[in-house]
């Protein structure tokens, strides 16, 4: 007679059962909480418009826009020296036209990744420090920066490499503990995600590579699933290069490179190691707070002596990487107290906050209350900056795009005001892509409408032949652009524009707004002789 099994679960896997259940409760708290934080800056954000205030936030926005709205869509409008992942990520939002016009199309992507990175940071460190006191504390205050929030609210890249650089911390810590490869492939993936969004993860590639080298009983082995992983990010950008503008690092010295946007431009740290330290240092304690910046710096201490040496040394990377960039000219940061006065890439100190948040959550110790009270005093000294003076004019991100941005956002305002009373659809636009494409998403005028130079082929023409080839019924302009220039030229040979308007704010560049009026004469009629109708339409 056969005999059957008791199926009631024994004592000890039902005990093993309920620990892993337990384990897995933290981690569902840290995301909820961090989704709703989320949601609310995101909500703030847009509440008060500031969305679109960083240049290069509008700039991703629209690239992701044009990728599907325009003469010429298609992948080619991704653009070089940006990296693509944030303008892929934009896509399924961005084609909704109350999505885009709002900016909220922007924001929804980089605070999805901010609460993944919370979640993988909080996992990594507490892996880190066997405690999930510490990982609380290390995601906290990250996920309470004022600075992280306004970021992770807008279409910036910064919060969207952090997902990449939490993930690839809590794969390594993993790896160290299982060897598994699925957590050398789970660091690849991550990294290579982190290389289609920022530079800085090219960086990381060698020395997480020489980690799984050193680290792994199999290293050959693991250290290649890496690196392959790891390496078709930046590959898939060289071909990308290639292929589309024929030079393989076009996104490093081409015309819209850092490099090439710096060349013979003087800054503080060019060439001064001292002062590039210096000037970097500064931004880092902007973004943190100083007594953060103090206090995580003495936590690192307390994380050597607990030997979390490779996570010390994988967050300090990000910095090192501004440092050098700094150094060799392509990353300027300016802070109003430092010479020249201004406020320029301060961001790129928040790189170092998961580093400071480190060192923070090793502070951590004890039993009991005794941990308790060291988790409220990690945690009340890391925020206090933001709670005792909780305006925004004390978030440093936020008021470099507020400072820097009041002159653009006045002009991009009056000359949509303008075209949203005279603008008819299908009239077309002759002008730029950049800043001016802000006047278009506010007026609601479609990136279809536009001739742009990422058109290719029919904007060259236009602009050297325009009495041949320049048929769009409104040209706006930058006050000095190549658009201008064929603007002067045109109104000798035909076609003749009139000028409609004329916005002059102080500390930016004269923006002009062009009506076509009379047609090129005898010029291809068969072809545009709807267009020379509508024109004679207007006329009467």
């Amino acid at each position: 007679m056969p005999v059957i099994e008791n199926s009631k679960p024994s004592p000890s896997s039902e005990a093993a059962a309920q620990a892993a259940r337990r384990s897995w409760l933290p981690v569902a708290v840290v995301t909820v909480l961090a989704g709703l934080l989320s949601a609310g800056a995101v909500w703030l954000t847009c509440r008060q418009g500031w969305t679109l205030y960083y240049g290069d936030a509008e700039a991703h926005l629209n690239i992701a826009r044009r990728v599907l709205d325009s003469r010429t869509p298609g992948y080619e409008q991704l653009g070089t020296s940006w990296l693509p992942m944030v303008h892929i990520l934009l896509l399924p939002l961005v084609r909704y036209d109350g999505l885009w016009r709002s900016g909220l199309a922007g924001a929804i992507p980089p605070a999805a990744c901010f609460v993944v990175g919370v979640t993988f940071f909080f996992g990594a460190v507490r892996r880190i420090f066997r405690s999930t006191a510490a990982g609380a504390v290390a995601a906290a205050i990250y996920a309470l920066n004022p600075n992280a929030l306004y970021l992770q609210s807008i279409p910036m890249t910064e919060v969207v490499f952090f997902a990449s650089l939490a993930a690839t911390l809590y794969f390594t810590v993993r790896f160290r503990e299982s060897q598994s490869l699925w957590s050398a492939g789970g660091a690849g993936l991550a990294v290579c995600f982190g290389t289609l969004t920022r530079y800085d993860a090219w960086f990381l590639i060698p020395f997480v590579t020489a980690y799984f080298f050193l680290t792994a009983r199999h290293r050959f082995r693991a250290a290649f699933v890496f690196g392959v992983m790891a390496s078709v990010g930046p590959l898939l950008w060289l071909a990308f290069n290639w292929w589309v503008f024929d030079n393989i690092l076009e996104f490093y010295s081409g015309a819209a490179s850092a490099k090439a946007i710096q060349r013979g431009l003087p800054y503080p740290g060019k060439g001064d190691w001292r002062l590039a330290w210096i000037y970097y240092g500064w931004a880092v304690r902007a973004c943190s707070g100083a007594p953060l910046f103090f206090l995580g710096a003495a936590g690192i201490l307390a994380a050597l002596w607990k030997r979390a040496f490779w996570p010390i040394l994988f967050l300090a990377l990000p910095g090192l990487f501004y440092i050098l960039n700094i150094h060799s000219g392509d990353s300027p940061i300016h802070l109003f107290h430092l010479p020249p006065h201004g406020i320029y890439n301060t961001r790129y100190g928040l790189a170092l906050l998961p580093f400071l948040a480190l060192g923070g959550a090793a502070l951590v110790f004890g039993t009991g209350l005794r941990k308790f009270l060291s988790v409220l005093a990690v945690l009340g000294i890391s925020i206090a900056p933001w709670l005792w003076n909780p305006r925004p004019d004390t978030w440093i991100t936020w008021k470099e795009s507020q400072y820097n941005s009041v002159a653009r956002r006045t002009w991009s305002q009056q000359a949509a005001d303008y075209l949203r009373a005279h603008y008819h659809a299908g009239d077309g636009v002759f002008t730029s892509f950049g800043d001016i494409t802000a006047i278009f998403r506010e007026a609601g005028v479609p990136l279809k409408d536009t001739l742009t130079g990422d058109n290719g082929l029919a904007f060259d023409v236009a602009r050297l032949r325009p009495d041949l080839a320049l048929w769009e019924q409104w040209a706006v302009v930058m006050g000095g652009d190549p658009v201008q220039t064929a603007i002067n030229h045109a109104r000798r040979r035909g076609p003749n524009y009139d000028l409609m308007q004329r916005i002059m704010v102080r500390y930016a560049p004269v923006i002009e707004i062009w009506q076509r009026h009379t047609a090129p004469n005898d010029a291809l009629p068969s072809i545009h002789e709807d267009s020379i109708l509508q024109s004679a339409r207007r006329e009467e």
